[in-house]
């Protein structure tokens, strides 16, 4: 009796039956990375609403929360160390302000720019929401053996970085 086939697994064998001529080794890593982000994305969202959060609001929280003092920063450094666009990044500060977790204020040094700071009560949000973050990442990746995670860890690193540029490590931002 042979195993039974994965989403991905059967599509390759579909893909396999009808396009015979093609490729299609690469959907067992690409596909199932693909599957596996969206399951992954979805398990830490849980963690995001129970503090009221989307996840562009939480990536902004934890943005300006490993600012450190006075954790704040102009909105277009918020977008870009979120990767989102400048209007994006309004609409998330809008939402955040709303709820008492931000403020706006006028640049000490550029008349027309403005800096987006935490507030106490976003401050206090962001740490709690961070820790059990923290916490639902542990719980994922100990679906993983100690070894196994490891091995995948430095695989993504090096795939990583034929996409992205790794910075020196001081001035570095890093993810939430």
């Amino acid at each position: 009796m042979t195993a039974p086939l994965d989403h991905v697994a059967r599509i390759q064998q579909a893909w396999s039956r009808e396009r015979p001529d093609l490729d299609v080794s690469p959907q067992a890593v690409i596909g199932r990375l693909h599957r596996l982000a969206g399951h992954l994305t979805e398990e830490l969202r849980v963690v995001y609403r129970r503090y009221g959060l989307g996840e562009g609001e939480f990536d902004v929280l934890a943005t300006l929360r490993r600012a450190g003092p006075p954790f704040e920063r102009a909105p277009g450094e918020l977008a870009a160390f979120t990767m989102v666009t400048t209007g994006a990044m309004t609409k998330r500060i809008d939402r955040l302000e709303l709820g008492g977790l931000v403020t706006r204020r006028p640049s000490g040094t550029d008349g027309r720019g403005r800096v987006v700071a935490l507030t106490d009560a976003g401050r206090e949000l962001i740490d709690q929401a961070f820790t059990e973050h923290m916490r639902n990442e542990r719980r994922l990746l100990d679906l993983l053996t100690p070894d196994d995670a490891a091995r995948l860890e430095a695989l993504l690193t090096t795939w990583l970085a034929c996409f992205e540029t790794p910075l020196p490590a001081e001035g570095r931002d890093l993810g939430a």
